[in-house]
């Protein structure tokens, strides 16, 4: 096992109880951004739903307006110069909001009015109908408009997210969790290879440590049937016994 296909520790019981923990919370993590992932993917496909649906509904809707505009015009001449030249403030505004997705911050725009209609005495003389109807259209359609921005917002938003959350649950699964798995393949053939060792090493002691207590035995024995000998026999100086000659030759 290369030492780049593992982290570099120091075999140990105190080494493998932190790779065990380490495994469990890159396990868990790895589990929680899976579910983030399953949930943002989920949030994804249901905007992307929406946006083709508003799309839709936009493309029906602007062909409404146009539709008004050409019978308001003809009902009621060219108003547009009268509309620039009474026009003080926006009367419909954007308010934004915000919404969390599974810990994504995503962007939301409402309209709301603000302020009185400046326009409800155009078309009095001739047209009122076809304005009015013009109006109302018209305020639909830019609802449509901040809608469908707010979901594409929303869209750009989530795709970066998983995108994110896909990298690193892939790096968690594939870099992460095995690179903690082959470390703690190695710590354990090594603390096995050690209790090996030792073990062998406990087993030659003890060896040496009976071969010096049967060597001791042996003695002992030895010296015990001398003694004994020595007490059942006794030697008996009166025995006749040739000495050498101590001064003479």
């Amino acid at each position: 096992m290369s030492g780049k296909d593992r982290f570099a520790m120091f075999p140990s019981r105190m080494a493998q109880t932190i790779m065990k923990a380490r495994l469990k919370g890159a396990q868990k993590g790895h589990s929680l951004l899976k579910k983030k992932s399953d949930a943002l993917t989920i949030k994804f496909r249901q905007i992307l739903k929406k946006i083709i649906d508003t799309k839709t509904l936009m493309g029906d809707a602007m062909k409404e307006v146009f539709v008004s505009l050409a019978e308001a015009r003809f009902a009621s001449g060219d108003f547009s110069q009268h509309v620039i030249e009474n026009v003080s403030k926006a009367q419909i505004k954007i308010r934004a909001k915000k919404d969390n997705v599974a810990g994504v911050i995503l962007t939301q725009y409402v309209t709301f009015n603000d302020g009185t209609d400046c326009f409800e005495l155009t078309g009095l003389s001739r047209g009122g109908q076809q304005v009015t109807k013009l109006k109302k259209q018209s305020a639909k359609t830019i609802e449509l408009l901040v809608e469908l921005a707010s979901l594409q917002t929303s869209f750009i938003i989530l795709d970066e997210a998983i995108k994110v959350t896909n990298r690193r649950v892939n790096a968690i699964e594939h870099v992460i969790i095995p690179k903690i798995e082959r470390t703690l393949t190695y710590i354990t053939s090594e603390l096995d290879e050690m209790e090996r060792e030792e073990f062998f090493r406990l087993k030659k002691v003890q060896q040496k440590k009976k071969r010096d207590r049967d060597a001791a035995e042996k003695v002992k024995e030895r010296l015990r049937k001398e003694y004994k000998d020595a007490i059942d026999h006794p030697k008996n100086i009166l025995d006749t016994e040739v000495d050498s000659d101590m001064l003479f030759n």
